[in-house]
């Protein structure tokens, strides 16, 4: 019988490297307790949601300087012992957690107020679950998770049930961002 050695687990600090060997192949990683997860480039209306949502956040964001709006793949260490480093599609951090002027070159080393998760068709729904879970545990005041097929958004809050919301409802950015109000459907469009 061959018994195989357990994989090492991989760090924050050895990400970039192992990852580099990875986007040889046009993939995308992440760490997930010390787990590499390697996952496919994302398709074209993921990235025209994405998009969209970083549009209509970040113009929001920069007329009031009310902080930072990352795009997709930056690398956000969530966790360390045993480390996980997530990349949201869309995310926000408000100016007086992160500063305005020390943007770190690494990973940033906080939980954003603010998440957003755009679904591809190939995620599987717990894999969606538990990024949601990872950011809510490590702070996050806000997810969004984005469906692109179903013109659907399932909002998450810390210690409140997930509300969906469909093409005529209002998405709201509170308790996070208090007076950012859009119509479901203008994500879509």
């Amino acid at each position: 019988m061959t018994v195989s050695a357990p994989r090492p687990l991989v760090t924050a600090d050895e990400l970039p490297a192992v990852s580099t060997r990875h986007s040889v192949l046009g993939r995308r990683t992440e760490l997930v307790r010390g787990e590499l997860i390697v996952m496919a480039p994302a398709g074209g209306r993921h990235g025209q949601v994405a998009h969209k949502v970083a549009l209509l956040v970040g113009n929001h964001v920069l007329e009031r300087s009310l902080g930072r709006v990352f795009a997709a793949e930056t690398g956000i260490l969530l966790r360390r012992d045993p480390d996980t480093v997530r990349a949201p599609d869309v995310a926000f951090v408000a100016g007086q957690r992160l500063g305005i002027e020390d943007i770190p070159a690494g990973f940033l080393e906080m939980a954003p107020d603010l998440a957003v998760e755009v679904v591809s068709p190939g995620d599987s729904g717990a894999a969606v679950q538990n990024r949601v879970s990872d950011w809510l545990a490590a702070g996050t005041r806000l997810v969004w998770v984005v469906y692109p097929e179903s013109r659907s958004i399932v909002v998450h809050r810390p210690d409140q049930p997930a509300r969906e919301l469909h093409d005529t409802d209002v998405l709201t950015g509170s308790p996070v961002l208090t007076d950012f109000a859009v119509q479901a459907c203008d994500l879509f469009t």
